[in-house]
């Protein structure tokens, strides 16, 4: 079988430090490592035994990210999180699912709204009036108990992957999109988008039925069938997750050196020693002027960012090797 992108990177670096590793077989997501002294550990595909638990934990939850955040004097979006009917029955401080729409209507559309705890994009919408709140927000409270109602931000989305204070890489993220050849449908551009993704074997989830999708379409005046003209672009989707089928944009290189310091200290601040710090910025490259921090990603996938090219993909091998290393030493 295909392994996994990160089991795959392990298992090429062990040997080069004298380590062995232990697959589990049946997915392959999960291994453990002995390192010549005898130290063990274990990793779970993006997950390695390097930051603090409680802190990981914290940024699992974007609500609680949030108000660290803006307690240390950060730049969040004005957000609150609301509660399933089920959920709302246990509170005492309820928020509902109408609350949630009046929060919402307050700020001004359009919003973000997404799942508080879950990743990969999951579910997050750019939503333009109240009939597309309460549809996202019944498909996220189907899926988990809480969702965010977040200020709407407009500029480029980056992340940047910092490792003990040091910027790994940083790219900006697009979203799910079709380029026309003049001659296919949408349909037939995703479809052979999702086949080359398929041949790369990358861990993408681009699916055609997603609400979302269709919204964004229609928005546009378009549908899966429409023929776009040679070398337009069209977005899918409004989120620029690359799980999600999304592109990658290597900035490592032309990172201003305000955003570089703003990376490394809201990782540092909030507990962490490997963190994906996502910004909403116009330009990233530019002295830091406005910005807003979206979200932290405290076991950041680098997938993606390899699957630009070559140097992309030895940056990565290079940060997984630091990550054993520090592991080995006691450090982790």
């Amino acid at each position: 079988m295909n392994l996994p992108f990160v089991t795959e990177v392990i298992k090429k670096l062990v040997p080069q430090i004298g380590a062995t590793v232990l697959i589990e077989p049946e997915y392959g997501f999960v291994g453990q490592i002995t390192f010549k002294n005898g130290k063990q550990t274990f990793f779970r595909n993006t997950r390695f035994e390097i930051n603090n638990h409680a802190s990981v934990a914290i940024v699992q939850d974007k609500g609680y990210a949030s108000f660290f955040l803006k307690q240390f004097g950060y730049k969040v979006p004005q957000e609150q999180t609301f509660f399933s009917d089920k959920l709302c029955s246990k509170l005492i401080k309820k928020r509902t699912i109408d609350d949630g729409y009046a929060f919402a209507k307050n700020l001004g559309f359009p919003i973000i709204v997404k799942p508080n705890d879950l990743s990969k994009g999951i579910l997050v919408a750019k939503v333009y009036n109240k009939e597309e709140y309460y549809q996202t927000a019944q498909q996220i409270f189907s899926n988990t108990s809480v969702l965010l109602v977040q200020k709407f931000y407009s500029g480029n989305d980056y992340r940047v992957v910092v490792l003990d204070g040091e910027i790994v890489s940083a790219y900006q993220r697009m979203p799910l999109s079709a380029i026309g050849d003049g001659k296919s449908n949408i349909l037939e551009i995703i479809e052979q988008k999702k086949k080359t993704i398929l041949q790369e074997n990358r861990d993408v989830t681009i699916d055609l039925d997603d609400f979302r999708i269709a919204a964004k379409l229609q928005k546009q005046g378009l549908t899966l069938n429409s023929i776009i003209p040679k070398n337009t672009r069209i977005n899918l989707l409004d989120n620029a997750n690359l799980s999600n089928g999304g592109e990658a944009i290597d900035v490592t290189k032309q990172i201003h050196p305000d955003f570089q310091k703003l990376a490394i200290s809201v990782t540092k601040d909030i507990g962490l020693r490997l963190g994906g710090v996502d910004i909403i910025t116009s330009d990233i490259t530019q002295p830091m002027q406005d910005y807003a921090i979206i979200e932290i990603n405290g076991a950041p996938g680098l997938e993606h960012y390899a699957a630009i090219g070559e140097q992309q993909m030895k940056v990565v091998e290079e940060l997984y090797l630091k990550i054993l290393k520090a592991i080995e030493m006691g450090n982790g």
